[in-house]
């Protein structure tokens, strides 16, 4: 039995010469199935069908290299992150040390203390309705938040009543609830408190050196706020009172400018942290001025006599 032949149709589907030679029936029956068939589909057509099949898949694809590019085109055009040097910052801290005008040491350290500053009055009840007198006027620093205030004895001894006036203009009476006779200390309780009372932060003196800038806040002839600045002088000195009633010892020597009235406020670091109570200025004439000697009681001795022990 004779083997039919199968052909390709890579010759466009046309059978060779040899399928159509000799007329047999077969051949020719393969040639009109293959006519009938048409034309092999055309090569765009198969991708088509290729991409209807795959399409999602592509566009994941075509997702990412899109992606890819961007990304390298992006690291191109970035430029490269500077390194700060040291003399990038020690410029920029010098440009701003030249074009800003910043506050002082002294003026920091007042700023922090003086909302625990205030003015002491010593009063004396007028007569027959005539208003109250001041008998003294000195000055005070808040240390605890409910209204302790360190002062001098000798700014409230002679009262009947004492005053004091907050940063914010608040009036209170006060009354005397400890003193240390031996530092001049008195302690005092408000009776009536602003809102928002900040109290001084307190700071051992044990590190204390002579040479180190320190700050008197209070109100000189009931002047004030008032703002002197100086440094330590010297520690563990003595003073007797020009009456001679009293030897102080164990003070510390500033040259920050104290007068009446500074008496009883406080000596404040550079950090604005409160290291004695302004007691008592050295003054061989009459005339009760300032000539570069005060003396301060160190804060531990003075928190010690409002039953305070903070170090």
């Amino acid at each position: 039995m004779k083997k039919r032949a199968l052909y390709s149709q890579s010759a466009g589907g046309r059978p060779t010469p040899e399928a159509t030679r000799g007329g047999d029936e077969p051949r020719a029956g393969l040639a009109a199935a293959a006519a009938a068939a048409g034309p092999p589909p055309p090569r765009a057509g198969r991708l088509r069908r290729f991409a209807s099949r795959y399409d999602r898949l592509l566009l994941v694809l075509a997702g990412a290299a899109l992606t890819g590019l961007a990304l390298v085109a992006y690291q191109r055009a970035a430029a490269p992150a500077r390194v700060l040097r040291q003399a990038d910052i020690d410029k920029a801290v010098l440009h701003t040390l030249s074009t800003k005008v910043l506050p002082s040491p002294a003026a920091r350290a007042a700023e922090k203390v003086r909302p625990a500053v205030v003015r002491v009055r010593g009063v004396m009840p007028g007569e027959r309705g005539d208003p109250d007198l001041d008998e003294g006027v000195g000055s005070g620093v808040v240390i605890v938040d409910t209204g302790v205030i360190l002062t001098n004895l000798h700014v409230v001894s002679e009262s009947e009543k004492v005053v004091v006036e907050f940063f914010d203009g608040h009036e209170s009476e006060a009354a005397v609830i400890g003193t240390k006779p031996e530092h001049d200390l008195a302690v005092l309780q408000a009776k009536s408190l602003p809102d928002d009372l900040l109290p001084a932060t307190l700071r051992s003196t044990s590190d204390l050196q002579p040479g180190d800038q320190v700050v008197a806040v209070g109100f000189p002839f009931g002047i004030g706020p008032s703002v002197s600045a100086g440094v330590v002088s010297g520690l563990a000195r003595e003073f007797r009172s020009p009456e001679g009633k009293r030897m102080l010892t164990n003070l510390i020597q500033f040259d920050a400018a104290a007068n009446p009235g500074n008496s009883g406020g406080p000596l404040v670091t550079m950090d604005g942290e409160v290291v004695g109570i302004v007691t008592a200025i050295l003054n061989p004439g009459r005339e009760r001025t300032f000539i570069g000697i005060g003396f301060a009681v160190p804060i531990e001795n003075a928190a010690a006599g409002a039953g305070i022990h903070p170090f």
